[in-house]
């Protein structure tokens, strides 16, 4: 009867702690449920904001190009205008040059003017008694002749002067008004070369100020984006607290029903003890007899949960039923581009894995092998086994297991 009353109590405590085993962390689970949402809430505030900081780089990359572009329009008038100033002094030495030689020209024009103007005036006034001089004067008719030719040559040749003359002042004045119209034509590149340059100053002006806008705008955004980044990262650390929390509990809970197990498990082979102590018959002795060797034997040996029970404390601290991952250093796992964990070390394979939630140098139990917590990128109670290589990541794929935190 007290075998059976035991066995009853056994299966009561059992089906107490499977209907309770539910409602465990029930509280801890809807903080989690809260912490997780209001992450992902900021988390896509951050990518919002991320999206407008990329926007705002982008069209600030664009103007910077385009200011580029305009510097070097500026610097190009500038040589251009450099060159026209070089241009525009040469033609004004030119025109000085030629303004002189126009003055010489004009002044020897009027020379040989006045000169054969002066010697017609002579001849004609005179011309009578020139040639009666030249004739009494004349050693011979050809003499005389020959004189008289030499006056008609010396007409024609003031006459020729005057009209070289007039024709090298002609020649400079041309010379002197196309060197004027190349300096006035150079005048006008120089003032549009001039209006240009006022024309894309005002828009270097202007570009320079929307750039400092966009550089405004994005450190504004950039600032929003740490604070919600620092958000998050405070909301990690909360949700990491909050399952390490609910695995706590849970381990605690598992504890708790192997030790009601245990408790239920003594009192039945008490019981069995008790009955093989009365008074019977001697069949019933035989069996007593056949209880109590059985009774030496279970005592001789420690129950099956009480062993593990004594392993488990071996073994250390039990966290609970974690998820495993496996990952590596490549782009595709979000490995560090310096070759290194969070914590600065350089990760070994069967030694490394990654974990929020515990220190850094926390070792833990799992599957017979102890790792040590050195990297970050998963919460708490997943743990993520560093691989020397993707495939050998992607092979180990996704499992659970017990894990135990060693003392």
């Amino acid at each position: 009867m007290k075998k059976k009353t035991s066995t009853s109590l056994l299966l009561g405590l059992l089906a107490t702690s499977l209907v309770a085993a539910p409602c465990y962390g029930s509280a801890t689970q809807k903080k989690i449920s809260a912490a997780q949402n209001t992450q992902q809430e900021n988390q896509k505030q951050l990518d919002n904001a991320q999206g407008r900081i990329d926007s705002l780089e982008s069209k600030k990359n664009d103007l910077e190009g385009y200011l580029k572009e305009l510097n070097q329009q500026l610097s190009e008038l500038g040589e251009n205008l450099q060159e026209i100033q070089t241009q525009s002094e040469e033609k004004q030495t030119e025109l000085e040059k030629l303004e002189k030689e126009l003055a010489k020209a004009q002044e020897k024009e009027k020379e040989q003017y006045d000169s054969m103007k002066l010697r017609i005036q002579y001849m004609y006034e005179n011309s009578d008694n020139s040639y009666m001089t030249l004739l009494l004067e004349a050693d011979s008719f050809t003499d005389f002749l020959s004189q008289a030719e030499n006056m008609t040559e010396m007409t024609k040749y003031d006459r020729r002067m005057l009209e070289e003359y007039k024709e090298t002042t002609e020649e400079i004045k041309e010379k002197e008004e196309s060197i004027k119209k190349e300096q006035e034509e150079l005048e006008n590149l120089k003032q549009e070369s001039l209006d240009k340059q006022d024309e894309i100053t005002a828009v270097v002006k202007s570009t320079r100020g929307q750039i400092a806008t966009y550089e405004s705008q994005i450190s504004a955004e950039q600032t929003s984006a740490k604070a919600l980044l620092s958000k998050i990262e405070s909301q990690k650390n909360t949700i990491d607290n909050l399952i390490k929390q609910q695995k706590d509990e849970e381990a605690a809970q598992i504890l708790a029903e192997k030790q009601e197990q245990n408790s239920a498990s003594s009192q039945n082979n008490s019981g069995a003890s008790q009955e093989t102590t009365q008074p019977s018959t001697p069949e019933s002795q035989d069996n007593s007899q056949n209880q109590n060797s059985q009774s030496q034997q279970e005592e001789s040996t420690t129950p099956p949960a009480q062993q593990e029970d004594s392993q488990n404390e071996s073994q250390g601290k039990y966290l609970g039923n974690f998820k495993l991952t496996g990952y590596c250093n490549c782009e595709k796992c979000g490995g560090h581009s310096s070759g290194l964990t969070a914590s600065g070390t350089t990760p070994v394979q069967g030694r490394t894995i990654a974990m929020g939630g515990v220190p850094f140098g926390t070792k833990l139990l799992i599957n017979g092998n102890v790792y040590t917590v050195e990297d970050r990128g998963v919460p708490y109670a997943h743990v993520d086994i560093y691989f020397n290589s993707h495939e050998e990541a992607l092979q180990f794929g996704t499992s659970s297991a017990d894990v135990y935190q060693v003392n």
